[in-house]
């Protein structure tokens, strides 16, 4: 992905230059079949080349392509050392670009993949199709890119001076991948010189290209350049190997050192507190002049010029990979600080004097060295410390300029017009300037304003030519106004016009005002353009032009609503090109009158256009002054327009009668009417302002009191004879004369609430009519007698009084009616009652909720609706509770509180209790497809709570609900929620149990899955249906998805993630639908899968019964042979007993018998082999590796097999001294250790117990490794000595003519030093690569064996590879799932799988596996110290093997099982630690004895009991053949081991290949060790076959099977019987593998061995190629091994039992005490070193042995 994006920002930066003035021309573009990895451009043609995978384009500049070059795919294999014709297993692979650079000095491409370990090849700049030089022969030291897809690889040109001759050469930063060389950084040469090849590493540096360290801290280069004769490389990498957190660094060289003594090292960081810790790109560019200024006068940069380099770095953040950020960093800065390091740590200032390789594996020792080395060395020198690093807390620091939410993967700057424009790429494909508009070519604005609107240095608008364009593309843009940009420069246009505007009558010139007008040359022509006129343009000056105006008659018509018309006046240069347009408006006086047509004259005067109004015509027109009079009116002349109206009409005409116009009303209580006038005579309209209100009384004001509410101005009065409001002048018509009519009593309509509590507090509303006109006319309220406090506030005129009751005198009647009275002393009296009483609340339910409230609860009692409450209840109350916001719930009902107005509360105590919030522990699954319907089960506690629970699902703009289905106090189940199919927004799921609120995480949602089109349309009830596809896996498993055939289930036996094994219906299916139902071919179903909601019909089938006319034919023909040859038989036999008939009879049914029973099983079992032939990788937790650490792990390679076992004293480290003798001893044991490094005394020490005869094998052994530990903190002398012995013992087989059998069994002390020696130098590499393997097949052949049963007493299994240990008997058993609470460790509940046909044993050790899956072996609870306890009611029941209810059959006794428990699934077991008083300790001891004793007495089996002894003494002729058929079936059971291997196949291959895989890191041991049986294997002149010999017996059988028969020497596991028996299956297997000779098979040969027969040969080939690998490999020197072997001592010396060792020694030392002091004397070097006296002091000092001293 950035690689990509780097393309298009290149393609960004170079297009623009090559776009066409043609707006319709395609941005140039290229199009790659494949990813492209890395652009380069060849700054002297301007190509640009392209690496693909499998592919190298070379394009021209303008991206059209010129020519490429297949680089892939090629026949290749991960373990394949080059040339690729030597490796098997081959396969096309792809070949990803990992480098590509111009070597411009020979004009050619260096090009390297990903393929064949990495080597490069030589292309031809010129046409990348001819190959220059390709070489795959030349070894390991060409070896320069990684074959893995995730490592990263960056370089850059340089030279390299040797012998006076320049070189040029390439410097490589490289990542580590598990099968690549480990030089981090290498100069690679690109000539032959002397011993030197193209390609080679030519300098060696131990420190950056050592071994242990290049996995311990991964480092991700990204990217490599030159500045100032240095070399930078920015990279990330991790602190250490526990670790996984990254820090970015760059580290400097100088690119003429040739010994990297140079390179330092400093961290970046980005952002507050680091947080953008991981590097992802980055660019060095010159800032610009606008950038350095900024940075400058933000004074964190130091100073920065225009012209100084700047490293612009984008990186994201561990925490969260999609946060990224962009920070830069002066060049200038990194350099000051990498000298402030270097020459601090030359003085001692900086960095600590302590080395600390948990931080660094490289740091500076001090030295205190003179000021001026750093002024002398400056690219350090062999004696300064090399390579250095700083500490984090001198980092250098920057800030974020630029974030995100997106992750940004590349970045690439330029500078334009002196402004910095970084463009930044993320990996989605999204390109971002960091002006945050986005990233768009210049030439799709098509106008000035979105052109400088874009505010983008690039970007401007080219005047006289009309386009955007980069300034350097507009030919004038150096001119006055040529080219426009923001910021500070606008667009060109018009100011202004003179004349600002024209009548459109007339015709004139215009002088247009353009300020910004650009510089008009004598050539270029300037025109205006008025709508279709043209006119020539003339310059008055340099900002103003002159055009002339069109005639009248090609003016527009001005529009039906103005008075204007609007027309564009446009000024173009050149004919083509516009300048500014803008509009000018023509005018028309005539329009004027249409704005109001009632004010004719107003609005003509009143216009901005300077009209003119004449009264003789009523007509407005142009101003004229030729024209005057007293009929004219002039511009601003209103007042006058006013004046003719009062001279034109004549009051109390007919014009101003209108009592014949009518006018209806709506709710309206009002309305305005204007009035115009016109002239009699002739019809004009002439200036009126006549507005007139109309009105009617009666609306709205239905009674008196209302109607004298009016405003005095409508004049209304009550008409007593209408009963309504009217005009007063209508009443006094009607009634003879005005009347004061007084408004009549009160009326009461209602009153709400009727009822109310005795003590008052409440507020009652009154309706009704004539309850007064104001406030303050409301005298006096009464309720059945008591009075009523008004508020006033709550008035509403005449129709509403509100009033606060008061309490009523208990002994009143409760009772009455209300009275108002208002001003005037008018009483109005209700005729209903209103009663006073009070609630009586008497019960709540329900009576508990939980804390966060959400509960509704109901309140029930009497007269409950007593009074207003919010809402109206009835006779109950229904409220929902709120969120109890104490911290502490109490723990007491607590009382509910009613309150009625201000007086009256009313409680229930103890009625309501909160509870804590429910608990969620869990959900399961945990994710679900976008169609929904999975069942989710929610686990936890408290659930019985709730009332309400829902699912919700809620994205950015929408969300989805589902309601529970089922739900006790401890499970809820709920359908997934439907969403949105598009899933193009984030989804977070939540669950609400009333008001608590949880959001559930992880919880996913997937796209649904696809399926193909069905392949098998044929079923019968035998078949096994398959249906592929896609993502079935991802949110589903066999047990909930469902299939359909027709109207019938299907039963779903396997769901992988691309296929679904449906077993057949079990009954015949018919059509579901009607429509198949009337199908022409009634046997055509449908398929249908269900996921959830979602349903999909796959395709149609058709379902046949097993026809039966087959054995119609097979019967007369098989049965009717057979009776006739019975009849024969009978005939030719009738002289036979009857006896003989029987007997033949009886072997007859039998035969059929085992027939049928053969087919079943045979049916059977490959059913099985297909279903459990599945990827087993989903199986095996890839989760944390329980590695050993180095001690425990050489204690149980070196001490584990001795006879004391885990006891013996070098595993304990117990040594039973006095405390007076300790301090002498310590002294002895130390000058004894300082003996053994003596090489003469250690060689004459060996030899003697080798000579001596009571010196046996076992012996040997123990005493090598003694030795061993003993010499731990000197290997390198270790091997010096181990060497020495071998070349002994070569010299000796050779010798003897029989060199084949060295190092084949542990004979000598040598042969078990070497194996030692190598258990040693391969731990680091176990714990790196081949652990893995290992583990996962440890684990998976336990995994397999445990599904299946395991008999527990014979230590038989029925999944296995050994066929001893096959378990001959069909037992039946069933999974179950045990949901496990451990005691004492919370409530968390842990499902586990089990057999109902284990023992509780066994049980006990797969929950102990389950629950403390993520602890170590030793750590984890024996079986014996818990027991376990199953609760199927009240009471619990321990289970245990045996107890009184144990089954016997004869005298046998069956172990007890779940299934003799009757242990059902989804059972809820409690495991508890045993807790052993002194009593229970007793008595548990004696319990435990008596088991013992009824395990001796009684004979106890598991799953098959053995026969019995008379049995096996019976002699009868049917029982021998009952003996043989039962053997025969047995014999049938072999096909399980073709199962497991089938199934375990996978992880066996990955662990040999692991092992024997010379294209990963071979450790240098192997190859160190290798090269020296190399070396003597010539100098002896032996056979390549006895070579292989000896390297298969020192590695292979003498390491590598050891460590594969015992798992638990590395990891911290138990490894039972069955599964010790499998991998003595596999490690004889790889023992075959690595032999010479040809194994020929049979049908006697052992199963074991037939088993593995196919790929034998192919595992001898991986070991003959493994051997050629490492042959072929780079030597590794004395040197390179010392270090290591150093760095090994160091590492883990300390914590060995060093002292116990040399104790240990030392008995050997004693007891031939003798015999050593002999061998010494005759030795002249030990007499020369005076070995004898120095060990008689050690054992004068050790034992008091008195000797001749």
């Amino acid at each position: 992905m950035a690689s990509w994006i780097s393309l298009l920002l290149f393609l960004l930066y170079q297009s623009t230059s090559q776009a066409k003035e043609n707006d319709n021309v395609p941005f140039p573009y290229f199009l790659s079949e494949t990813s492209i990895n890395n652009v380069v451009q060849d700054p002297q043609t301007g190509r640009i080349y392209l690496g693909a995978i499998n592919m190298i384009f070379q394009l021209r500049p303008s991206l059209h392509l010129e020519a490429r070059a297949e680089t892939g795919p090629k026949e290749d294999a991960r373990t394949c050392t080059p040339p690729a014709s030597a490796c098997q297993d081959t396969k096309p692979m792809p070949n990803l670009n990992k480098l590509l650079l111009i070597h411009p000095s020979n004009s050619s491409l260096i090009v390297c993949g990903s393929r064949y370990r990495g080597i490069c090849s030589l292309l031809n700049l010129s046409n990348v199709e001819q190959q220059l030089y390709y070489s795959d022969s030349k070894g390991e030291r060409t070896y320069v890119t990684s074959i893995e897809d995730n490592v990263n690889v960056v370089g850059v040109m340089s030279t390299y001076r040797k012998d006076a001759r320049t070189f040029d050469v390439f410097l490589v930063g490289k990542g580590y991948g598990s099968l690549d060389s480990t030089k981090l950084i290498s100069t690679r040469i690109l000539q032959d010189y002397n011993e030197w090849v193209v390609f080679e590493s030519i300098i060696e540096a131990s420190t950056v290209q050592t071994t242990p360290f290049v996995p311990k801290y991964l480092h991700d280069f990204q990217h490599a350049f030159k500045d100032s004769g240095f070399v930078y490389f920015l990279f990330s990498r991790t602190l250490d190997g526990t670790d996984n957190k990254n820090l970015t660094y760059v580290s400097r060289l100088c690119e003429d050192d040739q010994h990297y003594y140079s390179h330092t090292e400093l961290q970046l960081n980005c952002g507050q507190k680091n947080k953008y810790n991981k590097v992802r790109a980055a660019f060095v560019a010159s800032p610009g002049k606008e950038l350095a200024l900024a940075m400058t006068e933000a004074g964190t940069y130091g100073k920065v010029n225009s012209w100084n380099k700047v490293l612009f770095m984008v990186a994201s953040s561990d925490d969260d990979e999609n946060k990224s950020a962009l920070c830069m960093y002066p060049l200038n800065s990194i350099n000051e600080r990498l000298v402030d390091i270097i020459s601090a740590c030359y003085i001692t200032l900086l960095l600590s004097q302590e080395k600390k390789p948990t931080t660094l594996f490289y740091i500076c020792d001090i030295f205190s060295l003179q000021k001026d080395m750093l002024k002398n060395y400056k690219c350090g020198a062999d004696f300064l410390p090399s390579p250095l690093a700083s500490k984090p807390r001198y980092a250098l620091e920057a800030t974020e300029v630029w974030s995100t939410s997106s992750l940004l993967t590349a970045v690439a700057v330029a500078v334009e017009n002196d402004h910095t424009i970084a463009f930044l790429g993320n990996n989605q494909g999204d390109v971002f300037k960091i002006t945050k508009v986005p990233v768009q070519t210049c030439l799709q604005k098509k106008d000035c304003q979105s052109c400088v609107g874009l505010r983008d240095p690039y970007c401007g608008w080219c005047v006289l030519e009309g386009r955007c364009t980069r300034r350097s593309e507009c030919r004038r843009a150096e001119e006055k106004n040529g080219w426009l940009w923001s910021p500070g420069q606008q667009c060109v246009k018009i100011v202004s016009f003179f004349p600002p505007n024209l009548s459109c009558k007339k015709t004139d010139k215009i002088r247009i005002n353009i300020p910004s007008l650009p510089a008009i040359g004598p050539s270029d022509r300037l025109q205006c353009n008025i709508d279709s006129f043209q006119s020539e343009g003339t310059m008055l000056d340099s900002s103003q032009v002159f055009c002339d105006l069109p005639q009248p008659s090609l003016i527009p018509h001005t529009p039906e609503d103005q008075d204007f018309v609007a027309v564009s006046i446009r000024i173009f240069v050149n004919e083509t090109v516009e300048l500014a347009t803008r509009e000018f408006k023509f005018y028309n006086c005539a329009a004027t009158v249409r704005k109001s047509e009632n004010t004719p004259c107003m609005s003509c005067v009143s216009s901005s256009w300077g009209c003119q109004w004449n009264t003789l015509d009523h007509t407005c027109s142009d101003k004229d002054d030729a024209v005057v009079g007293p009929n004219i009116i002039g511009h601003r002349k209103v007042s006058r327009c006013t004046a003719e109206v009062k001279i034109s009409i004549n009051y109390g005409t007919s014009l101003m009668n209108a009592a014949a116009r009518r006018f209806s009303y709506d709710k309206s209580p009002e309305t305005n009417v204007l009035f115009y006038v016109k002239d009699k005579d002739t019809g004009k309209k002439m200036d009126s302002t006549l507005n007139v209100t109309l009105y009617n009384c009666s609306m709205g004001r239905e009674d008196c009191s209302l109607c004298k509410y009016a405003d005095s101005k409508y004049r209304c009065v009550w008409c007593s004879k209408q009963n309504s409001c009217v005009y007063e002048k209508l009443c006094s018509a009607l009634q003879g004369g005005p009347q004061n009519t007084e408004c009549p009593n009160p009326t009461i309509t209602n009153i709400i609430p009727r009822f109310g509590p005795t003590l008052g507090g409440i507020s009652i509303t009154i309706r009704g009519s004539n309850l007064g006109i104001h406030k303050e006319d409301i005298k006096n309220i009464t309720v059945v007698g008591e009075p009523c406090t008004h508020k006033e506030e709550k008035y509403s005129v005449s129709t509403s009084v509100v009033c606060e009751i008061k309490a009523i005198d208990p002994k009143k009647t409760p009772w009455g009616q209300v009275e108002v009275v208002v001003n005037g002393g008018k009483r109005g009296t209700s005729s209903m009652y209103f009663t006073y009483r009070d609630p009586i609340p008497v019960e709540v339910t329900p009576t508990k909720g939980p804390k966060a409230g959400g509960t509704l609860i109901t309140i029930s009692g009497t007269f409950l609706e007593t009074g207003f409450l919010m809402e109206h209840f009835g006779e109950e109350i229904i409220c929902r509770t709120g969120e109890y916001r104490a911290e502490k719930v109490p723990s007491d009902l607590l009382k509910v509180t009613i309150q009625y107005g201000k007086n009256t509360v009313k409680t229930i105590s103890s009625a309501f209790q909160f509870m804590e919030n429910p608990i969620v522990l869990g959900h399961e699954p945990k994710t679900s497809f976008a169609c929904g319907g999975r069942n989710i089960l929610i686990t936890g506690s408290g659930f019985d709570l709730i009332q309400t629970a829902l699912m919700k699902v809620q994205g950015d703009n929408s969300s989805a609900v589902e309601y529970s289905h089922e739900r006790n106090d401890t499970i809820i189940h709920f359908r997934s929620p439907a969403i949105n199919r598009s899933l193009s927004q984030p989804f977070r799921t939540y669950i609400q149990l009333d008001n608590w609120i949880k959001e559930l995480k992880p919880f996913d949602y997937h796209p649904d899955p696809s399926f193909d089109e069905l392949t098998k349309t044929v079923i019968t009830e035998t078949s096994i249906i398959i249906v592929t596809g896609r993502g079935f896996s991802r949110a589903m498993t066999a047990s909930e998805a469902q299939a359909f055939v027709g109207d019938v289930q299907c039963l779903v036996n396997t769901l992988q993630d691309e296929k679904l094994f449906l077993d057949p219906p079990s009954t015949t299916p018919r059509a579901r639908s009607r429509r198949q139902r009337r199908d022409t071919r009634p046997e055509l179903l449908d398929l249908v899968i269900k996921f959830g909601k979602g349903e999909w019909m796959v395709g149609s089938v058709q379902y046949q019964k097993k026809d039966d006319l087959s054995f119609y034919i097979i019967i007369p023909a098989v049965i009717v042979p057979m009776l006739l040859i019975i009849i024969i038989s009978i005939y030719c036999y009738r002289r036979k007993s009857q006896q003989a008939e029987r007997e033949y009879e009886k072997v007859k049914h039998q035969l059929d018998n085992l027939e049928e029973s053969v087919r079943e099983r045979c049916k059977k079992e490959f059913t099985d082999l297909m279903i459990e032939m599945e990827d087993h990788t989903n199986d095996v937790s890839e989760g944390r590796i329980p590695f050993l650490d180095y001690k425990t792990y050489t204690d149980r390679v070196f001490f584990l097999p001795s006879k004391d076992g885990a006891n013996d004293v070098m595993i304990t480290g117990k040594l039973d001294i006095p405390e007076a003798r300790k301090a002498m001893v310590t002294q002895a044991l130390n000058q004894f250790s300082n003996l053994l490094n003596s090489k003469t005394f250690l060689i004459n020490f060996i030899r003697t117990l080798e000579r001596s005869h009571d010196f046996n094998a076992r012996a040997k052994v123990y005493f090598a490794s003694l030795l061993t530990v003993a010499l731990h903190g000197k290997l390198e002398y270790y091997t010096d000595i181990m060497r020495t012995l071998l070349l002994e013992l070569m010299e000796e087989y050779v010798q003897s003519k029989n060199p084949k059998l060295m190092l084949r069994r542990s004979e000598t002390v040598v042969e078990r030093m070497l194996c030692n020696w190598m258990s040693i130098c391969l731990y680091q590499f176990l714990k790196d690569s081949a652990g893995e393997p290992l583990y996962k097949l440890f684990r998976a052949i336990k995994h397999q064996i445990e599904k299946g049963p395991v008999d527990v007493r014979v230590k038989k299994a029925k999944y296995t590879l050994n066929d001893t240990g096959l378990l001959g008997d069909d037992v039946e058993y069933s999974i179950l799932t045990l949901q496990v609470l451990v005691q004492g460790e919370g409530p968390d509940v842990t499902p586990v799988k089990v057999l109902n046909c284990d023992t509780i044993s066994q049980v006990k050790e797969k929950i102990i596996e389950q629950v403390y899956r993520n602890v170590p072996y030793s750590q984890r609870p024996k079986v014996d110290s818990v027991t376990l306890e199953w609760r199927p009611g009240s009471t619990g029941q321990i289970l245990s093997d045996l107890d009184l209810t144990s089954q016997k059959e004869g005298r046998w006794r069956r172990i007890n099982t779940l299934a003799h428990y009757n242990v059902r699934d989804n059972a809820t077991l409690v495991l508890s630690r045993v807790v052993h008083t002194q009593h229970s300790y007793d008595q548990n001891h004696e319990n435990h004895e008596e088991r013992n004793a009824l395990l001796e007495d009684d004979k106890v089996f598991h799953l098959v009991r053995p026969a019995d002894e008379l049995d096996e003494i019976k002699s009868k002729r049917g029982s021998i053949k009952d003996k043989s058929m039962t053997k025969a079936i047995t014999e049938i059971y072999l096909t399980r081991l073709l199962s497991v291997k089938g199934t375990l196949q996978q992880f066996v291959d990955d662990f040999f290949r692991s092992v024997l895989c010379s294209g990963a890191v071979v450790p240098a041991a192997v190859k160190y060790f290798f090269d020296f049986l190399d070396e003597q294997a010539l100098k002896h002149c032996v056979d390549e076959e006895t070579i292989h010999i000896w390297k298969t017996n020192s590695l292979p059988l003498r390491f590598w099977v050891n460590i594969l028969k015992n798992p638990h020497f590395i990891f911290d596991v138990h490894v039972s019987e069955v599964v010790d028996a499998s991998l003595s299956v596999i490690a004889q297997t790889f023992m075959d593998a690595c032999t010479k000779s040809e194994h020929k098979l049979s049908r006697d040969s052992p199963s074991n061995k037939l088993l593995y027969a196919k790929e034998i040969s192919t595992y001898k080939k991986m070991v003959d190629d493994y051997y050629k690998g490492v042959r072929q490999m780079v030597p590794v020197s004395d040197q390179d091994m010392n270090t290591h072997l150093a760095e090994v001592s160091r590492s883990h010396t300390d914590k060995l039992n060093t002292q116990v060792a040399l104790h240990q020694l030392y008995q050997y030392a004693s007891k031939y005490y003798d015999g050593i002091i002999a061998s010494l004397d005759e030795d002249p070097a030990a007499q020369s070193k005076q070995l004898t006296l120095r060990l008689q002091q050690i054992a004068t000092a050790l034992e008091n042995k008195v000797t001749d001293l």
